[in-house]
């Protein structure tokens, strides 16, 4: 009471950080954990966030969002455990080891040693946990810290296998040679949801190539286009459209003739002539190379000068064509490689109507090639780079050497081939943690089928609850009909390793479901399933000793695979707690950004899908991102946002968790974070209810003291039965609010909730 008439001198944060002292000293939180203990369970999944970073206001945001659902659930009737959980593995972690210590290839950790290097990997795993717990609990959350799971727990990762076993024995996972989005930088394949999450606008290189038919009188050539000059040595066909008209056509200046397709003819360079000699013809020494394109079917003046055409067949007549490769470094295929093929994927709307293709570094090449018999299923493909992203020593004139930096001398390697050069702006990939361009390159990985599944996914879908709805029914919707197989293993270190023993010849194949399914087949004893403590462990074979004995596979999980396990593996089912999973499967509630509509609500719904033909959640609420005041992405480089202990401390965490639950972001719309912003809330809000209750406080001890009235405190005052038209309404009013208040808690709609008008007729 005393804090109460402290008066200017109020001080909100101090208030809340003896809150906080109070609730630790009756333990609080654990207490109400205790005595809900025989309640009905409200399951609630807590993603895990890495720890090798400090926490943001997108934390903050989806914490709030948590803990505001937990505790209402709480108080209507329900035992609501809490666990924080960790993401422990992964590209973020070897990202930033490899950066600390100068790693730059994986020969430089294999001569580390994996033990070595998963052990500086470990180091740093927990590295802010103290300052995560820190500032979580100032922001008034109530989230479990002492049973927090991490997901390099052996409990955790033991749960992670059998969940790969199970979708193994369904059928749901083969070993593939996909070509696939591929970090150099971090040198391991990344899912599509990965790669689609970093784009910028970037100048690549733009080159037309000649591609000599064979034994051509008039050395007619194929002119094919690309952004990719670095795939050209690994050329291994070119591919037109069967439907499209091609033409043959002759550059009346130079005598060389080309064929590309007709709709795309104004793409090739025209000969611009800037003077004229006396006799009427051009200057040659005053030519030059440009692209006019006109209004009259692409044609303009300068092309009509530039180009005669000779000829006009359809795609599908030039089916089988041979032509001389740009190369050499392939020319044992030549029986069956540099040859024209035909499919719908060549488009119009760029290029030359003539795609050439990289079976190794192209998904719809390596998909013609194989259907065109150019290669066998992984059998006689070669990738010419490697997983560092340098040319193999196939490539003879620029082994060793980084792709992209090779680009500029392979278009000088043969300028007698080059039609043009220019550079093109667009929007192209970057690896999300090392901020590197992403290539797509042919990949051995093992995959979980998810195409099988997408019919099952989408009715899972619909059984589901999202605030806001046009989420689930729009993008999240779409990213699942538009699901491709998922690539689970990583070519890396620290991770989960895969439980996949195989034989040497590749005809036995044991996938293990548990510890002591392992420890039974190998007779070792195994207390860390971590690559470096069991590698090295082998498993006889079934057929006999002359057939020796099967090896563990060197991938690991994609860490999404782990985060996408956390409904099963946080709680080690199916070896513990198989009750209390099974009982309350769909989980309750499930809460985080935008972003993990191709992240953690993907994954979570593609295994529960393959595992239980159900969805991992009931309910789930999609937060939009929080920008800096100026709408870019908050940045520490920029210095454009107040760190929120910063914020916490001048205005209190009980202003920011209302300033941003009271905001367009909890309907998954961007915030333009303004400190501002949290000071009008209490200006508007905090404000005016201390000051109403200080008044009714300081109204009632006077009337106390001069003996007027007894003094009631607030919560024993009963308005039911009062005469007062003012009590009556005061009544109504609460009696609404509450109907109200759980109306809208009860749909999770987090937005609505914000008290200011009850606030502002407090005020009245």
């Amino acid at each position: 009471m005393d804090d109460v008439c402290e008066g200017k001198d109020f001080s909100f944060p101090k208030q809340e950080e003896k809150i906080m002292q109070w609730w630790e000293e009756i333990k609080a939180f654990e207490t109400q954990l205790e005595r809900t203990k025989h309640l009905p369970e409200y399951i609630f999944y807590d993603g895990p966030p890495f720890a090798t970073g400090l926490p943001h206001y997108g934390h903050i945001l989806a914490g709030t969002i948590k803990d505001v659902v937990t505790r209402y659930q709480t108080m209507r009737g329900h035992h609501v455990t809490r666990r924080f959980g960790w993401d422990c593995h992964g590209l973020p972690v070897e990202f930033e080891i490899d950066t600390k210590l100068g790693i730059k290839t994986r020969d430089d950790v294999l001569k580390m040693g994996i033990g070595n290097y998963n052990d500086e990997c470990r180091s740093i795993v927990t590295r802010y946990v103290g300052e995560w717990e820190k500032v979580v609990a100032r922001t008034g959350r109530w989230i479990d810290f002492k049973n927090d799971y991490k997901t390099m727990d052996l409990k955790f990762m033991e749960s992670v296998w059998w969940v790969f076993s199970q979708l193994f024995d369904k059928g749901l996972v083969y070993r593939g040679f996909k070509v696939m989005p591929y970090s150099t930088g971090c040198k391991t394949p990344l899912s599509n949801f990965e790669a689609n999450s970093n784009y910028k606008e970037v100048s690549d290189p733009e080159i037309m190539a000649a591609f000599p038919i064979v034994d051509d009188p008039e050395g007619t050539a194929f002119v094919a286009w690309t952004t990719t000059p670095w795939t050209l040595p690994s050329n291994l066909a070119l591919c037109v459209n069967a439907n499209f008209v091609y033409v043959k056509v002759r550059n009346k200046f130079n005598g060389k003739t080309y064929i590309v397709a007709e709709s795309r003819l104004s793409e090739l360079p025209v000969e611009k002539t800037r003077k004229a000699m006396p006799n009427g013809t051009a200057n040659d020494s005053e030519r030059s190379n440009s692209t006019t394109k006109g209004s009259s079917g692409g044609k303009s003046k300068s092309m009509v000068d530039t180009y005669e055409v000779l000829d006009k067949f359809s795609g599908a007549a030039l089916v089988g064509t041979k032509y001389v490769p740009l190369f050499e470094y392939f020319v044992e295929f030549s029986d069956v490689a540099f040859r024209v093929l035909a499919d719908n994927y060549v488009t119009s709307d760029s290029g030359t109507g003539v795609v050439h293709m990289a079976p190794a570094f192209g998904e719809d090449d390596y998909r013609v090639c194989i259907e065109n018999q150019v290669i066998n299923k992984g059998e006689s493909l070669i990738v010419a780079v490697d997983d560092d992203g340098c040319f193999t020593g196939r490539i003879t004139d620029f082994s060793g050497r980084y792709i992209k930096d090779a680009d500029k001398d392979i278009i000088q390697a043969d300028k007698g081939r080059l039609v043009k050069s220019g550079s093109l702006t667009h929007s192209y990939p970057f690896c999300w943690r090392s901020d590197t361009h992403l290539i797509y390159r042919a990949v051995p990985s093992w995959f979980v089928a998810v195409e099988k599944l997408k019919d099952q996914l989408l009715e899972n879908n619909k059984q589901t609850y999202w605030v806001p709805d046009f989420v689930k029914e729009k993008r999240f919707h779409n990213w699942l009909e538009n699901a491709r197989d998922w690539a689970v293993s990583r070519s890396r270190f620290w991770g989960t390793p895969l439980p996949v023993w195989t034989s040497d010849d590749g005809e036995e194949t044991i996938v293990m479901d548990s510890i002591d399914k392992l420890e039974k087949l190998s007779g070792v004893k195994v207390a860390d399933l971590h690559r470096h403590k069991i590698d090295h462990i082998s498993i006889p074979s079934s057929r006999g000793p002359s057939f020796g004995v099967l090896r563990r596979v060197e991938d690991v999980f994609d860490c999404w695979f782990e985060s996408g396990s956390m409904p099963y593996a946080y709680i080690h089912y199916p070896f513990e707690n198989v009750e209390l999973f099974e009982k309350n499967f769909p989980g309750h509630f499930v809460a985080e950004g935008l972003d993990q509509t191709r992240g953690w609500f993907y994954t979570l719904m593609v295994l529960s899908t393959a595992l239980f033909g159900k969805p991992a959640f009931r309910n789930l609420i999609c937060n939009g991102l929080v920008l800096a005041e100026d709408g870019r992405k908050m940045s520490k480089r920029l210095k454009n946002y107040p760190s929120p202990m910063e914020v916490i401390n001048d205005y209190g965490a009980d202003a920011l968790r209302l300033y941003i639950i009271n905001s367009p972001v909890v309907r998954a719309e961007p915030l333009r974070f303004k400190k501002d912003g949290v000071f009008g809330v209490v200006k508007d809000v905090f404000l005016p209810w201390y000051n109403a209750y200080r008044f009714l406080v300081q109204n009632a001890k006077r009337l106390e003291v001069e003996g007027l009235a007894p003094f009631i405190p607030v919560d024993k005052v009963t308005l039911q039965q009062s005469s007062n038209v003012l009590d009556q309404w005061i009544n109504s009013a609460t009696l609404s609010l509450v109907h109200f208040v759980q109306q809208e808690m009860d749909a999770y709609r987090l937005y609505t909730v914000a008290l200011k008008d009850l606030v502002n007729n407090l005020r009245l």
